[in-house]
């Protein structure tokens, strides 16, 4: 019900029904009642004819990261289970890039205050991660088997992933870092 009343529907509605209202106190529309009747149709018209609300997607931080936390741990998960058919420095990647996803995702609120570092994180956990991992698994064990560059290709897309979590890491951690600076210089002062 709250929603109505800042709607675009009501606000459209009451300007309608304010222009009927106009008309009787300037003497256009005679009785009241003939007011009361154009009022409600000047309304009902105006809230009709409004275009409606934008959508707006609202989503929960905290809800969206353990989402991803779990993705994360399943594809691990995946990959680590014996029947794996990663190479296994592509599966020490997997963990290693996994496991620095999950601590920046850690904290939803403090990520979700810098949304474009948000939009980054979430694009590697969902997107670039899980998709270098299922392109290799999407050949066939025998090709794969048989191609020692398609193993190598992972590995090296893996490394790419890994650079840029440090990356974004390491602005995630900027305000402890320069903190810890801070805190280092301040000790020396005094010696």
């Amino acid at each position: 019900m709250r929603r109505w009343f800042g709607s675009t529907k009501n606000l459209f509605g009451c300007v309608g029904g304010l222009i009927g209202l106009v008309l009787y106190v300037v003497g256009v529309i005679g009785p009241l009642w003939l007011a009361v009747v154009v009022v409600a149709v000047l309304y009902a018209a105006g809230a009709l004819l409004a275009p409606p609300d934008k959508v707006r997607l609202v989503v929960d931080p905290e809800a969206e990261a353990a989402q991803v936390r779990s993705s994360l741990d399943a594809l691990v998960h995946t990959v680590s289970g014996p029947a794996g058919r990663l190479p296994a420095s592509a599966v020490d990647g997997v963990r290693r890039v996994a496991e620095m996803l999950s601590d920046l995702l850690a904290n939803p609120a403090r990520l979700a205050a810098n949304p474009d570092l948000q939009h980054r994180v979430l694009l590697l956990a969902r997107t670039d991660l899980p998709l270098s991992v299922q392109t290799y698994l999407n050949l066939p064990r025998w090709f794969a088997a048989n191609r020692a560059d398609a193993g190598h290709e992972l590995v090296k897309q893996l490394d790419l992933i890994e650079r840029r979590a440090h990356q974004l890491a390491e602005e995630y951690y900027a305000a402890e870092v320069n903190q810890q600076k801070d805190q280092t210089r301040y000790l020396g002062e005094d010696a």
